[in-house]
């Protein structure tokens, strides 16, 4: 008889499984229609997200609270989520036309209300993506108010620590503190999170708003007086889903809207039949790559055009931002901000109305003059939805027309597992991650073209992530150092291509041989200590990597030889 192995999991799989039962169990709770996080129904939430651990969320199975984490997690909340007992995903179901104001996190766009001094409302118009990441990040911080909690809570019946009590002097206060009481406070913090001052003092500006330069104190004070209260009185948090969300999910219902948007002004600007070429990037890289260099080649004269690109990028130059956009709508661009709920604004170009001697392109030797439709980011799953509608026919009563898409480009961000913030990915390929479906294309960009630019350039396949937020160190390096040997993560890829291969070879609604662009500049390295995405934007590192992706992309659509 063989000796039984004593067969044990590594890391990686462990965290693989843990990121299968979070969704799992999410989308569960989901179909139940509510749930509370930190009782019984949110426990394998709670445990599948301990047992994971991912580098976003720092020291999460720590009992010190995680500070970077927390910071990265509220900036993508509602301003107020943590003084709310029940949080109510909806549709969007009208709350834009009543007397509640949107709050909208400075992060993340998705509009929230605030009902009452309990409840929040957050809008869904996105996808599951953002349900999951919402979940997520949710999760995050009930753990860390329960960490808060065990640190000043003495006994069941509520009596609490002199560092709580003297903290809830200060988080309740209304007029700005002294620098010395700012600091007294600081202290008492610093025992409620098990941190040093040091560190405290160094977050603090952070969460810190013009309105509420106190923010930090408070955001901790009642995640703590929340979380005691679900021992001293059970009074338990509560998630909930609205009815109509759940009937609403996963129909495309906002993608189609967004969709039939844009077909509806290309048909009235009689742009329907002309060649298309669709690029999914921010609202302004290729406005200015196209006019900027010229709008502005007077006050840059000398200069180069990156410099022009980086004073753009900043928000200080808001005139500068203002002339180049009116010469784009004074030559062929047509903007149309999102009615939809998909948070996805559009820019139509007709580069028949472009002056080319006063472009950034002279040397363009196009034959037919194409329609540039720039589309702004999507967000996980909504990248199927939205470029699943858009490359359907266009039908006006039984008139169904065409669109000759001849080519779609993704522009993004992505973390990359070799290299740094503002290297460049070229991949060559899609992996789901979870169920490793794959899709394997012929990128029209090429790691040789971005050569020679003073940018790390990199070329291999690339993770479509379930969610930023849940990755971590051992399952990263998994997928880098095994045959896989992916060189970045991200949230759209794969679903764009899915939309993309089912409309071109299955569907036959575009041409079967529509040519693809897929390049990311690096926002993290989550594999690098101090490198993840809590640990801070891109600054200008990001200008240069996107306009030259931007730039590569309208070479080859411009024919620019």
């Amino acid at each position: 008889m063989r000796d039984i192995k004593n067969i044990s999991r590594s890391r990686a799989q462990e965290s693989s499984a843990a990121i299968e039962r979070l969704y799992i169990t999410m989308r569960h709770l989901f179909n139940r229609g509510f749930y509370k996080p930190m009782g019984v129904s949110g426990e394998t939430l709670r445990e599948a997200l301990l047992s994971l651990r991912p580098e976003i969320y720092g020291s999460i199975a720590e009992e010190k609270v995680e500070l970077n984490g927390l910071l990265y997690v509220i900036e993508r909340l509602p301003v107020g989520i943590e003084q709310c007992r029940y949080i109510n995903l909806t549709s969007d179901e009208g709350y834009a036309n009543s007397h509640f104001k949107a709050i909208v996190p400075p992060k993340r766009r998705r509009n929230c209300y605030r009902i009452d001094d309990e409840q929040m409302n957050i809008e869904i118009t996105r996808g599951r993506s953002d349900i999951y990441d919402i979940l997520t990040h949710l999760t995050f911080i009930f753990i860390e108010s329960h960490k808060i909690k065990d640190r000043v809570l003495i006994d069941d019946e509520g009596l609490v620590s002199r560092d709580w009590q003297k903290l809830e002097q200060f988080a309740l206060q209304t007029k700005k503190l002294t620098p010395i009481d700012r600091e007294i406070a600081m202290s008492h913090l610093s025992n409620v999170l098990g941190r040093t001052f040091a560190e405290v003092q160094d977050i603090y500006d952070g969460f810190a708003t013009t309105e509420a330069p106190e923010r930090f104190l408070q955001i901790i004070y009642w995640l703590g007086k929340i979380a005691i209260e679900e021992i001293v009185d059970n009074n338990k948090r509560t998630i909930t889903f609205s009815p109509i969300l759940r009937e609403r999910l996963g129909h495309h219902i906002y993608g189609e809207i967004w969709a039939n948007n844009i077909k509806e002004t290309l048909s009235k600007n009689n742009l329907l039949e002309r060649p298309i070429h669709i690029i999914s990037a921010n609202m302004h890289s290729v406005m200015n790559s196209v006019f900027a260099p010229a709008v502005l080649a007077t006050k840059y004269k000398g200069k180069e055009a990156f410099q022009i690109y980086e004073d753009l990028s900043s928000s200080s130059h808001k005139e500068l931002r203002k002339k180049v956009e009116d010469v784009a709508l004074q030559n062929g661009m047509i903007s149309l901000p999102d009615t939809s709920g998909t948070n996805i604004d559009v820019q139509i170009f007709d580069t028949a109305k472009f002056d080319w001697k006063k472009t950034a392109f002279p040397s363009a030797t196009i034959k037919e003059k194409p329609v540039l439709i720039v589309m702004d980011y999507a967000f996980g799953e909504q990248a199927y939805e939205t470029i699943d509608e858009l490359l359907k026919p266009y039908k006006v009563d039984k008139t169904k027309t065409l669109l000759n898409v001849e080519s779609v480009s993704i522009m993004g961000k992505a973390g990359i597992l070799e290299g740094g913030k503002g290297d460049i990915m070229i991949p060559n390929a899609h992996v789901n991650e979870g169920t490793a479906d794959n899709y394997h294309f012929e990128n029209e960009l090429t790691k040789e073209m971005f050569e020679g630019n003073g940018i790390p350039v990199f070329s291999g396949p690339m993770i479509t992530v379930l969610g930023t937020s849940l990755q971590n160190r051992d399952l990263l390096k998994f997928f880098h150092e095994s045959t896989w040997e992916a060189i970045g993560l991200e949230m759209e890829g794969s679903y764009y291509q899915k939309a993309i291969q089912s409309a071109s070879r299955i569907r036959k609604s575009i041409n079967t041989n529509v040519k693809v662009r897929y390049a990311y500049y690096a926002s993290d390295n989550p594999l690098e200590t101090g490198s993840t995405l809590a640990s801070g934007g891109l600054g200008t590192t990001g200008v240069k990597p996107t306009y030259l992706i931007t730039i590569k992309i309208l070479e080859q659509i411009f024919n620019v030889n």
